[in-house]
């Protein structure tokens, strides 16, 4: 039981690119993506923190390859992992042809540090040559100097120059495997950048608030910032950056999407602040939950409401709810209807056992459909 979003998101209709197994654009889901921040040549712990990031959700992983070392690493890491890798190159085009040959599913360049045309020119044929997409990530912290000068600070304007000066550079060249991104800090830049992009261009849109910040801040201004691009139709693939762990990135990427309706995965918790009429803790009920339910994959719905001002009409709305009752009797819901009170010592052991049982059946409704 899904409860359907209030509004139906026409998404802008863009290209459809290939990086390796997942692809970005058209009519494929919004794909989730995150980034490293090991040692690439670190290749064991690159590997397991990879593992990590693919097993909270991601689609897409990032590495950087800061140097030859890093971007050879990659031959290795890729054996590894089950996730497309991009190679994240800055500076020295030769890091990016060592990518494309050790495993690199696509490689970002930065147009403002990568340098002459001739070297882009080599790193399209080395996409070319080993099934490498491209991501054209225009940054305004790193803006062409000339188009810097022609507008003396970074401004929407600005990116979007930058972005159709280089699109056209791998155009010209014959290639079109590619998508681009317009990120700034600045929530108010990068909104205005992506809606002008969206107008001149249908290559798919990688969305992001570049050096959002700590957890907090940088979930809040990343949540409006894609959530605003998002309502708009605007945007195919998107990453939260956060100076933390890169799990907690696809953790809030995922739910931003699945508040607006546009990926279903894993538990959907609707709970209640609490107050005074709570009939149990909601607050480190919740939190248990969380962490003890957070294996599923399955895309379901659970309601934890504390008393039964909002409880039941909540309950009625989710695959299986919990309202707090008097002297610890707590009401149980499946598929929205009554189904026994369960005591409160007993409350999460019931819940987790019957969102794994719904969980179940989903799934087998779902293979005798296949």
């Amino acid at each position: 039981m899904s409860i359907r979003p209030f509004r139906d998101i026409k998404r802008r209709k863009t290209k459809e690119v290939k990086v390796g197994k997942v692809k970005v654009g058209g009519n494929n889901p919004i794909s989730v993506q995150s980034m490293t921040n090991t040692l690439t040549t670190d290749i064991k712990g690159t590997i397991k923190q990879i593992n990590e990031i693919y097993s909270e959700g991601a689609d897409i992983v990032r590495v950087s390859c800061p140097d030859e070392a890093s971007s050879k690493a990659l031959k290795e890491i890729t054996k590894h992992v089950d996730v497309p890798i991009v190679a994240d190159i800055h500076f020295h085009y030769k890091r990016a042809i060592e990518a494309a040959e050790n495993g690199a599913s696509c490689l970002r360049i930065n147009p403002g540090n990568i340098g002459s045309i001739y070297k882009i020119k080599e790193i399209i044929k080395a996409a070319r040559d080993n099934s490498c997409s491209i991501r054209v990530g225009v940054n305004a912290g790193s803006l062409e100097k000339d188009i810097l000068e022609k507008y003396k600070e970074p401004c929407p304007e600005a990116l979007v120059e930058s972005a159709l000066r280089n699109i056209k550079i791998l155009e010209d060249e014959d290639f079109d495997n590619l998508k681009v991104s317009v990120k700034s800090s600045d929530v108010f830049l990068s909104i205005e950048a992506y809606r002008q992009l969206s107008k001149v261009t249908d290559y798919p849109l990688h969305l992001g608030i570049t050096e959002a910040g700590s957890y907090l801040p940088g979930s809040i201004k990343s949540s409006i910032g894609l959530g605003v691009l998002l309502l708009d139709g605007i945007g195919d693939t998107i990453r939260v950056s956060l100076s933390d762990n890169p799990v907690e990135e696809v953790k809030i990427g995922n739910e931003i999407l699945k508040s607006l309706g546009l990926r279903e995965r894993g538990v959907k918790i609707i709970s209640c602040p609490s107050c005074a009429r709570q009939g149990f803790q909601v607050i480190e009920t919740v939190k248990v939950l969380e962490k003890k339910l957070s294996h599923i994959k399955t895309p379901i719905t659970l309601s934890v409401i504390g008393c039964v001002v909002n409880g039941p009409g909540e309950a009625a709305m989710t695959d299986v709810g919990i309202t707090g009752g008097q002297k610890g009797n707590n009401m149980l819901y499946l598929s929205g209807i009554q189904s026994e009170k369960v005591l409160t010592s007993e409350m999460i052991e019931k819940i987790i056992t019957e969102v794994e049982r719904k969980v179940s059946e989903i799934e087998d409704s779902q293979n005798d459909t296949i």
